[in-house]
């Protein structure tokens, strides 16, 4: 018969879950990989809906990022707002890290919400190398987001802007 759990030890876990979701955001490769090995889930989400993974990769930690699909994340867990790590990596522009998402089996063509794909999202903030990436990686230029615009318009619209404005860099702001 197991003991019942205390509201100290649920206070504590909580304060562990939080530890290892700041670990995810920082790049605290060493640290969050002990715990997951004495247990801590690898899939562990916050409030949002973020994984470890998306918030080691969309806050460009490629050794965290590695790390977690090592020890077996979700590829393709979306947060509450339907967006998966290719897309969020996408967005900012990682490529190392969207190599390493497309190595471990990410769905090139994930709706990321409204239905945008992770090429749509790099197309859309000027990511033009992050677009040749997953276009040569066989991302779908026929699909259409809600407004009915194809990836295809979006990349020409993205290579268009980018011949105007060789130097625009787009501001991103990390998941916190």
């Amino acid at each position: 018969m197991q003991a019942a759990i205390t509201e100290a030890e649920e206070k504590r876990y909580a304060e562990l879950q939080q530890t290892a979701l700041d670990f995810a955001r920082t790049g605290e490769t060493k640290p969050l990989a002990q715990m997951l090995h004495h247990g801590l889930p690898v899939n562990l989400t916050d409030a949002k809906g973020n994984s470890l993974l998306m918030l080691a990769s969309y806050n460009g930690h490629t050794e965290t990022t590695r790390m977690l699909l090592e020890n077996g994340a979700d590829v393709d867990r979306h947060n509450d707002r339907r967006q998966t790590p290719l897309g969020g990596v996408a967005f900012k522009g990682y490529e190392e890290i969207v190599a390493l998402l497309l190595e471990y089996g990410a769905d090139i063509d994930a709706d990321n919400g409204v239905g945008m794909t992770p090429l749509m999202f790099a197309a859309m903030f000027g990511r033009t190398r992050v677009v040749e990436q997953l276009k040569a990686h066989g991302a779908s230029l026929r699909h259409r987001n809600r407004l009915g615009l194809s990836a295809h318009f979006m990349v020409r619209v993205s290579q268009w802007i980018a011949r105007l404005f060789p130097r625009t860099q787009f501001q991103t702001n990390n998941i916190q």
